[in-house]
């Protein structure tokens, strides 16, 4: 009896274990999901397979509209189409491959929220934590991490103010400049902000290259380090790094942004490539559908955490439907919900949507400036996700008529 009490009891224990294996792993305190999640399945994909409705829009993207750059569209899991279109260095005639990296500009900002939420997570941080207890010479008053995230911290953009400075004084342009200086440049020179804190929503650079800084100092590693092993990694973004001109003398990517919607401005990298946080993350179209998942398996941060990023933290802005949370764009309509990002910087056009009622992934990286993610509406159509264009609504928020 003794025996078979012992067998009954080595089970329990044993139950009880694969039990407590079953649920989300800790560490540092912070929820991690041990669900398996395996990029390369992720990431399976048959050419043969595209969903030719897809293709044939973007074939007609890019010969009407000049759209050049990366494509990837899933739904439920599931790529259902990615193209290269075009070229990646016009000059050279080199051609846009699948894992063609591109610098992601705003779009760089869901993944600067997302690491600042981490260190919430884990106690490093708070959200009304003041920016001048990470810098006490910092010169404006009253501006918190949660104001930053959300645009609403009243400063002026940075990038404006050191190219200004830089011009008048004739500093060597060909240097990156790290986020560290440029915070020591605004307690120096304090320029004027744009309005007091928490006044009212106003998007600018500043709030994420601050941010960037917050990261550095709270974690005492590179912003490169920190994203490396806390975002990349865990979401398997193994084509994924931050690249800024502080560090290199030439940013190790081959693709080329180009500006004025002419193939001839092609954007050479300067100065103002230093900072991150704002920007500065190179990145795949496969590698964001990568984050997508990551985030939706919860391994980078917590549910409960992620639906306070995507929770709209400033009053509805223009055509009533399009608000920001925290580093995210955030459109809604009734049961609808799309997080995305836009992205634009020296050259590069971006967009990078989620459509959280449909689960609908779309990223299209661009490398040449022009009108052609304005041309999306039948993109969103074919995938029965709302027309996330805010010139597609009236003032009221409803749909424009055709």
């Amino acid at each position: 009896m003794r025996e078979v009490y012992k067998s009954i009891l080595g089970c329990v224990l044993v139950a009880g274990l694969l039990s407590s294996c079953s649920h989300n792993k800790k560490s540092k305190g912070v929820e991690i999901s041990d669900k398996p999640f395996e990029p390369q399945k992720i990431l399976k994909y048959d050419p043969k397979d595209a969903d030719k409705k897809i293709d044939a829009f973007m074939h007609n993207l890019h010969k009407k509209s000049a759209f050049n750059g990366n494509v990837l569209v899933a739904k439920k899991g599931k790529i259902l189409y990615e193209g290269s279109f075009g070229w990646a260095n016009y000059l050279t005639r080199d051609s846009l491959q699948l894992n063609s990296r591109f610098e992601l500009a705003s779009v760089s900002k869901t993944m600067t929220g997302t690491a600042i939420m981490q260190l919430w997570e884990r106690g490093k941080i708070k959200l009304d934590q003041d920016v001048r207890d990470f810098f006490p010479n910092f010169p404006y008053e009253g501006v918190t991490i949660r104001l930053l995230l959300t645009h609403r911290s009243g400063m002026m953009n940075y990038v404006y103010f050191v190219d200004d400075l830089y011009r008048k004084q004739h500093l060597d342009q060909r240097k990156g400049i790290t986020n560290a200086q440029v915070m020591d440049l605004i307690a120096q020179y304090k320029p004027a902000p744009f309005n007091k804190p928490n006044a009212r929503f106003l998007y600018n650079n500043s709030n994420f290259m601050v941010l960037g800084a917050i990261i550095e100092k709270v974690t005492g590693m590179p912003y490169a380090q920190y994203m490396k092993e806390n975002v990349f990694k865990p979401a398997g973004m193994a084509h994924t790094d931050v690249y800024s001109k502080a560090v290199y003398e030439k940013i190790p990517v081959d693709v080329v942004g180009h500006d004025r919607n002419s193939w001839r401005y092609s954007v050479a990298q300067n100065f103002l490539d230093g900072p991150v946080g704002d920007k500065g993350i190179y990145s795949t179209v496969g590698d964001l559908y990568l984050f997508d998942q990551a985030l939706k398996a919860g391994r980078l941060i917590k549910a409960a955490t992620q639906d306070s990023a995507y929770t709209s933290h400033v009053l509805p802005l223009i055509r009533g439907h399009f608000s920001y949370g925290y580093g995210w764009r955030i459109f809604e309509n009734k049961d609808e919900k799309v997080v995305y990002h836009t992205g634009w910087w020296h050259g590069f056009r971006h967009i990078f949507l989620r459509d959280m009622k449909n689960d609908v992934t779309i990223v299209l990286l661009g490398n040449l400036v022009n009108g052609s993610l304005l041309h999306l509406d039948e993109l969103y159509k074919m995938m029965d996700m709302p027309v996330v264009r805010k010139g597609a609504y009236n003032g009221t928020g409803e749909t424009a008529e055709d």
